[in-house]
């Protein structure tokens, strides 16, 4: 027996593979089942119910058996049972990052920072749902009273990717709680064990039966159009692609179900000729290779002013070209494999297209021998303005640096593209900073940092980047609807 499949014999008996309805462990409808695999080789590491619209009615049905008397539960029961998920998630950081590494790919440590980010919108949320309240004014011809009082919008679906599996969903689990809403969670295929983890957690911390439902399977679209077309669901949050993200607002007009969307990226990384370039270079190891570039949050395009251009790739190629490429689990691996062999030859794709349009490999450049699915961290460099991996979403290991000469220039090209979620700026002058800071078309603008995301800040994009925001005082409002009564006197 391998070392990984000890340690997944030890770990598995803990997680549930089967679906979370009504507060209960069970089947598909027809007893059937999907495999999950390691991307680090393309094993089976274990099974779970492939489901379909039936059995994601019924977990609606349980949603919205729950909700009455859920949204009427005392917001300091909801805050508790938050407080209480996010000690026990604590508690078993190393089983979740584990787990959440076997099914991902992403190094340990780096899960491990995940489950720390993850928990905090447990207690973030937990803090907040004391927080909610109205508003009492006279109107202003003082004849009446003006009350407003805040509700919980209702069942929501929420469906959730791999790259993150475990703070995708409590950031939008957490608020949910917080406000008084039931739910039903369709996590990615590639990555359900960490969901059904948190399922487990959450029901131990208290959480009442039907308020979370988790269904898997494989037919994302047959799920989410049953539930969308189902009048009681009342909001609909997702992370993905803009293409399906597109595909979920169109469904969600026969019902004017709410929507938050939070979809693809194109993150440029600006760095001016007065950067320091230690602080920059740092930074876009954290802004590129936080999981291994499979992040819409990921710096995507590195613009660099022309008289620093030079150092600052051959500064950025050492770094990355030291990194430890490896299965996650293992000791000092720094870069685990991509999700599947798709995502790989899409990285591959983009890499052979911007060397054929005249792109040069400082380092890496070409896919690592299998079996699994690994890219090695690559930079390139003059790699035109036009290229198609400047205009795509890698989401790889792959920095494609271009120059630039005027700020103008900079921001121009920065914002020259449909997407507005991440973008990061890198200079030592305020007055740029604030200048360039509110020039940018980004919901996200990083200042010398290569790390935006915070669960007490606002998360989310503009124009093909989607709307609405989750974390920070803004994330529960997605889940509130306003009441206005009005008082005669």
């Amino acid at each position: 027996m391998s070392d990984r499949d000890a340690r997944l014999d030890d770990l598995l008996p803990a997680v549930h593979r089967a679906l979370f309805i009504g507060g209960a462990w069970r089947e598909a409808d027809d007893g059937a089942r999907f495999d999950v695999l390691d991307p680090a080789d393309g094993s089976v590491l274990t099974t779970v119910p492939d489901a379909g619209a039936g059995e994601a009615v019924e977990a609606l049905d349980a949603a919205v058996a729950a909700q009455a008397s859920w949204a009427a539960t005392p917001p300091r029961e909801r805050s508790d049972i938050l407080r209480r998920a996010f000690d026990l998630l604590t508690a078993r950081t190393d089983d979740v990052a584990l787990l959440m590494s076997l099914e991902m790919g992403k190094p340990v440590a780096e899960a491990k920072g995940e489950v720390a980010y993850g928990a905090d919108f447990l207690r973030w949320f937990s803090e907040e749902a004391v927080r909610i309240h109205g508003t009492w004014m006279s109107a202003p011809n003082g004849a009446s009273r003006l009350l407003t009082m805040r509700k919980s919008v209702g069942p929501c679906l929420f469906v959730t990717p791999w790259n993150f599996p475990l703070a995708m969903g409590t950031r939008k689990i957490a608020p949910a709680i917080a406000a008084g809403c039931t739910m039903v969670v369709k996590p990615a295929a590639q990555t359900p064990l960490t969901m059904l983890y948190l399922a487990a957690l959450l029901a131990e911390a208290g959480l009442p039966d039907g308020v979370l439902n988790i269904v898997t399977g494989l037919d994302a679209g047959a799920i989410s159009a049953a539930l969308q077309g189902d009048d009681r669901l009342r909001k609909i949050s997702f992370t993905g692609s803009t293409g399906v993200g597109k595909v979920l607002v169109r469904q969600s007009a026969d019902q004017l179900q709410r929507v938050s969307m939070e979809l693809g990226g194109n993150a440029p990384f600006v760095v001016f000729e007065d950067a320091d370039l230690d602080v920059a270079v740092e930074a876009a190891m954290v802004a590129k290779m936080r999981n291994m570039g499979e992040a819409c949050t990921a710096a995507n395009r590195f613009l660099v002013h022309e008289s620093v251009a030079g150092a600052f790739a051959e500064r950025l190629a050492a770094r990355m070209g030291a990194l430890v490429v490896g299965r996650g689990q293992d000791d000092g691996v720094q870069v685990g494999p991509l999700i599947d062999e798709k995502a790989r030859e899409s990285v591959a794709e983009l890499v052979t297209d911007a060397v054929h349009d005249g792109a040069r490999v400082v380092v890496g450049g070409e896919p690592l021998p299998g079996p699994g699915y690994f890219y090695p961290p690559t930079v390139l460099v003059d790699v035109p303005a036009d290229s198609a991996i400047t205009r795509e979403e890698i989401f790889g290991p792959v920095a494609p640096i271009t120059t630039f000469t005027t700020e103008d220039e900079a921001i121009s090209r920065a914002n020259d593209t449909e997407y507005g979620l991440a973008s990061y700026v890198f200079t030592r002058d305020l007055a740029r900073t604030i200048r360039v800071a509110e020039r940018l078309e980004f919901g996200m603008v990083g200042v010398n940092t290569g790390l935006v995301s915070n669960a007490a800040a606002p998360f989310g994009g503009m124009k093909a980047s989607g709307f609405g925001r989750e974390g920070g005082f803004e994330g529960i409002e997605e889940y509130l609807e306003t009441t206005y009564v009005a008082l005669p006197v």
